[in-house]
């Protein structure tokens, strides 16, 4: 099995941004300016959290991280369930998170494996959809509010990821808008789609790097081996 031309980034971006245990350098520069204090305005660009109501933080936490914290934690058990971070998390459509980047981002930050995230959890999680906005806001070049083949494949290339036309397009369909009840959405791939094909990318990658001891850009495993790498990803 062959894989070719991965490996770390020549420059640039570096990797997708890095939730706790290193799944890559964030993008360079600022984070941009800070989402509203108050109110349920509209998502940041591309996507992200709907602005939280003003509550009081406990002594030593950050208040507006905080905010968000207790306006997505709606049962108020003090720690935020994947049914809750689905409700909280918006496209720059409006159009509610798909569950499945909801699930990977749980599995990211939920570090102790409790279920679901708690305070320091969410503050992790809270700066890496931060990131990933100004990510997204730097590839959308046409500022179509989504990503299209052209703007993915410069995306994964800044990252280091040069897959072939053949992988860039099965990419592609595989993460691009799908219809739903809401209305067909834009064309293209979606704030939410995009951070997940992206950390997908990367994480067979450093499935694929691991397995290649010599780093030739090829593997020869056995199907226990090919089973056991493949569940192993979230």
């Amino acid at each position: 099995m062959s894989y070719g031309n991965y490996g770390p980034p020549p420059g640039g971006y570096g990797g997708p941004p890095p939730p706790p245990g290193g799944y890559g350098a964030p993008p360079p520069g600022g984070y941009g300016a800070p989402p509203p204090p108050g109110g349920y305005g509209a998502p940041s660009y591309g996507g992200g959290f709907a602005a939280p109501g003003p509550r009081g933080a406990p002594p030593g936490a950050d208040p507006q991280l905080w905010n968000w914290f207790s306006t997505v934690d709606t049962d108020r058990s003090g720690a935020i369930t994947a049914t809750e971070l689905e409700r909280a998390l918006i496209n720059g459509d409006w159009t509610p998170f798909d569950l499945d980047t909801v699930k990977l981002l749980m599995s990211i930050f939920d570090t102790d494996r409790s279920g679901t995230i708690g305070f320091n959890e969410f503050s992790g999680l809270w700066k890496y959809v931060k990131d990933w906005q100004n990510v997204f806001k730097h590839f959308d070049r046409d500022r179509s509010g989504t990503i299209d083949g052209g703007e993915l494949r410069e995306a994964l290339g800044q990252f280091g990821y040069n897959l072939n036309p053949q992988l860039l397009d099965l990419v592609q369909k595989k993460y691009a808008n799908q219809a739903t009840g809401r209305g067909v959405p834009a064309p293209g791939i979606s704030f939410d789609r995009f951070v997940r094909a992206c950390v997908v990318v990367k994480q067979l990658s450093e499935a694929f790097q691991k397995l290649d001891t010599d780093r030739d850009g090829w593997i020869q495993i056995n199907y226990d081996q090919f089973m056991h790498t493949v569940l192993s990803l979230p």
